[in-house]
């Protein structure tokens, strides 16, 4: 029986990371949050001192290991869930993403953990680049203002209070940064089906998502 794949992308805060992992519960599949990676190496490097605008300085990749159980990612079997949320992770992570080997070796980890699983995989990439022939791609995107009240509540339930202005900022920074890195910017498959979701919970989206994909039904679902 062939394995189903859906890729999920959007900019910084637009609940894709929420949203991809409620859609995974809802079909049984493998969660895979690959920003989540992104932030996990630039803890660590912060953690070893590394410049972390010398891509030569990231050899420690090779010797680092991931795993995602239960939809929590372990890095050198540890959980980093909360650890990766801090506001320096998120003020450095878009720097640290646009290394082309930071990006070659993780999309290679990414690639390697979604063979022989049916998976939802969510990130800014993932449709175009990392999963190009995915079964499912979706695009969600939001307003600067809805993004930033969501990122405030999700960091809210990690303990980091960051003032909602700051955020807005913040954000506004990563999508000019996101968009226009010359490796895999931010940017939806031309064969996605794109999901504005500022006037929409994540209940909604998450049920347009599921009966999209059982429409479509190419696996049996």
């Amino acid at each position: 029986m062939s394995t189903v794949q859906i890729a999920i992308d959007g900019p910084a805060g637009a609940g894709k990371s929420t949203i991809a992992k409620l859609v995974a519960e809802r079909f049984g599949y493998t969660y895979i949050d690959t920003g989540a990676m992104y932030r996990a190496i630039t803890l660590k490097a912060m953690r070893l001192n590394v410049d972390l605008n010398d891509e030569d300085a990231f050899d420690f990749l090779d010797q680092t290991t991931f795993d995602y159980k239960d939809g929590v990612l372990f890095m050198d079997n540890r959980p980093v869930d909360n650890e990766i949320r801090s506001r320096e992770v998120s003020n450095n992570v878009s720097v640290v993403s646009s290394h082309r080997e930071v990006r070659r070796k993780l999309v290679q980890r990414q690639r390697e953990m979604a063979q022989d699983r049916n998976l939802v995989m969510d990130g800014r990439d993932i449709g175009y680049h990392v999963l190009p022939d995915a079964d499912y791609k979706f695009f969600l995107t939001a307003d600067v203002a809805t993004r930033a009240k969501r990122r405030f509540l999700e960091n809210a339930k990690y303990g980091i209070h960051i003032p909602l202005e700051d955020l807005e900022a913040e954000i506004i920074r990563r999508d000019e940064f996101d968009t226009n890195r010359e490796e895999s910017p931010l940017r939806p498959a031309e064969d996605a089906i794109i999901i504005d979701t500022s006037d929409m919970d994540i209940p909604d989206v998450v049920k347009t998502i599921e009966a999209k994909v059982r429409e479509e039904d190419k696996h049996e679902l």
